[in-house]
């Protein structure tokens, strides 16, 4: 970490722990790993293991140990569409909050204006299965009702279903409303401050929204 300055990751997952980083996640599975029975077994169970510098913290509710205007960055990637539409909002609203004047915040999640692209020229084709290719990538629909209670723990403590989708205008109109200025589309590493390199993925660009927003 730069000294002096303070960059934050929400919604690290289990292996994105960048140096010079403060990762926080807020999966109940983190938690659990963080016990020391239940965690050991919980690794072998599931066979996913957070990363030690992956610390527990939502978002919505604040995360602990950074106060307001405390940030020079904050960065989420394929975050923001496992939360509701209100749950997005607050997520907004607390990144705008946490952040320095001048500090930058880069967002990146799944395109709902490509996949509906996909899914209308799918059917100018007649393909019987749009529906279900659209379902499928957006992550929207389940296939089948978890049932036995194996699959309801492992759908108690993923996180894999999107609750809400977004494009480029739509996301954009929101940060803007929590008083985000600046607010352009971008690209993979393409930010002005180096500190993101460490952090960003190049895959998680693809087919894409992909926002950065100062304050």
């Amino acid at each position: 970490m730069e000294r002096g300055k303070l960059y934050v990751q929400y919604g690290s997952g289990p292996f994105s722990a960048p140096p010079g980083w403060m990762n926080f996640d807020a999966s109940p599975t983190l938690r659990l790993q963080q016990l020391p029975l239940i965690g050991s077994l919980l690794k072998k169970r599931m066979h996913v293991a957070f990363h030690p510098d992956v610390l527990q913290g939502d978002i919505i509710t604040g995360l602990p140990g950074i106060g307001e205007n405390s940030c020079d960055g904050v960065y989420c990637s394929h975050v923001l569409e496992h939360l509701s539409y209100q749950d997005c909002l607050t997520a907004i609203r607390n990144t705008y909050h946490i952040l320095k004047p001048g500090g930058h915040f880069r967002c990146v999640l799944p395109d709902l204006e490509t996949a509906a692209r996909k899914y209308i020229d799918n059917l100018h084709v007649e393909d019987r299965e749009a529906n279900v290719k659209f379902m499928e990538e957006t992550l929207l629909g389940r296939h089948q009702r978890q049932r036995g209670i194996r699959q309801l723990v492992q759908s108690a403590f993923g996180n894999k279903e999107h609750l809400y989708m977004w494009d480029h205008i739509s996301l954009a109109h929101q940060l803007q409303k929590a008083g985000f200025r600046k607010v352009r589309r971008c690209t993979f590493n393409d930010a002005a401050d180096g500190m993101f390199r460490l952090v960003e993925e190049k895959t998680r660009f693809n087919n894409a929204v992909a926002l950065e927003a100062a304050k």
